[in-house]
């Protein structure tokens, strides 16, 4: 296969593009010596080693001169024996996959840094950890037969079942409430307003105290062991609860269950929803009403997970624009083009993230609303904690929250 960047007429013109077509049939040669199930096609390599697209898009290049997408594909090819798996820049990509939606070819970035990841670990190139490593430890426990008091909250806060069609997915937020309380922020209320919301329209869903973490962290980390481990223990507890719907607040949790359950361990026997899908189907036809409020002008951030991995952006619109009073008020960079919150599986929060969520806080107080809502609680965290640097008076809020502070009496 001839892989000359343009032909020969392009070499003759320039000496810079005969020695990228040198470099391209080398290419060739070597074959992409990476695990077939993760080959790059030659048309892909053609062009991404001609374009840069990527890098111009990506977030972290904009702070960090040195990170490349096309650079990091490059050094992969050209040194498939561990160049890239021994690199730095391979844990500062936030798999935002903000170069993949815009790539003429479709490399999906995000992909191809999860393989070297797990290569990475087997080499001793390990992530720095965010918040000393105590949710990765966190993560690990679960994956062993312990005894969890995970579920307290809701006997608090509503009617729930051990067994049943509906299946409430809290994920890691009980972890999350005690780790993030110098934020002065409970991720609980979270859980708590869609218990509400749920038992508001006669639901009683199944809030299992056996659930584990689904493993996001660890798969996008490169322990795919601690990810296997945690999805079967998860799988066999909503098996047991005799779901045939689980519902997740959390992005992650369902962009893991939706894609990488299935890849992982074939077809569920369950429906996955992300609760913005849930309410935008069934609160039409629930018989619940939201009270007016004093006029409020809210924008709304996209969670990458949500977003641009699972292509849910209008369902969270709807649901604010169906409260009475309510101005949404879109970011200049919105849905697909959405920037990230800046740091991803709690492992490489430093400078360039900081430097993205305090952008992104910028530009939703460029919008003049008083409160940005999100519908991830990473999102929700990391941008509360880039708020507190910063003299805005911008609330960051969550969206089942705000919509359970809105709910009729009735």
């Amino acid at each position: 296969m001839d892989i000359s960047l343009g032909g020969g007429s392009l070499c003759r013109r320039d000496s810079l593009f005969c020695a990228n077509a040198q470099r391209a049939r080398k290419i060739e040669n070597r074959k992409l010596n990476m695990d077939k199930s993760k080959l790059l096609t030659q048309k892909q390599v053609d062009y991404c080693m001609e374009c840069g697209l990527c890098t111009g898009s990506c977030p972290v290049s904009r702070e960090l001169s040195e990170f490349s997408p096309r650079q990091m594909i490059k050094r992969a090819v050209l040194d498939p024996d561990g160049g890239l798996v021994r690199s730095r820049e391979l844990w500062a990509c936030l798999s935002c996959a903000n170069c993949s939606t815009r790539c003429p070819v479709d490399i999906d970035f995000p992909e191809f840094i999860s393989s070297h990841r797990q290569k990475a670990l087997q080499a001793d190139n390990l992530p720095l950890e965010s918040h000393h490593g105590i949710l990765q430890a966190i993560a690990g426990l679960q994956t062993a037969d312990l005894n969890q008091q995970r579920n307290g909250w809701a006997k608090e806060a509503g009617a729930f079942r051990e067994t049943g069609d509906t299946f409430f997915f809290v994920g890691c937020l009980p972890f999350f409430d005690v780790t993030f309380r110098y934020l002065d922020l409970s991720p609980l209320e979270t859980a708590r307003s869609i218990l509400t919301l749920l038992n508001k329209m006669d639901i009683e869903p199944v809030i299992s105290n056996n659930e584990r973490c689904c493993g996001h962290d660890a798969l996008w980390c490169g322990d795919h062991d601690t990810f296997r481990k945690l999805a079967k223990w998860n799988l066999e507890v909503i098996k047991s609860a005799g779901a045939k719907t689980v519902l997740f607040s959390c992005p992650e949790g369902y962009v893991t269950f939706k894609k990488y359950y299935p890849k992982y361990f074939g077809t569920l026997p369950f429906e996955v929803l992300h609760m913005t899908e849930f309410l935008e189907r069934e609160l039409p036809n629930a018989n619940l009403t939201f009270q007016a409020s004093s006029a409020e002008a809210l924008t709304y951030h996209d969670p990458c997970r949500l977003g641009r991995l699972a292509g849910i952006y209008e369902a969270p619109r709807q649901l604010l624009q169906s409260l009475p009073k309510i101005e949404l008020k879109e970011m200049e960079r919105n849905r697909e083009n959405a920037l990230c919150c800046g740091t991803s599986a709690w492992m490489e929060c430093s400078s360039y993230s900081k430097a993205i969520q305090f952008d992104r806080i910028q530009e939703a107080t460029q919008t003049g609303a008083q409160t940005l809502i999100t519908a991830c609680p990473k999102c929700q965290i990391h941008l509360t904690c880039a708020q507190s640097g910063t003299d805005s008076d911008l609330k960051v809020s969550d969206l089942y929250t705000y919509l359970t502070q809105r709910l009729s009496a009735n």
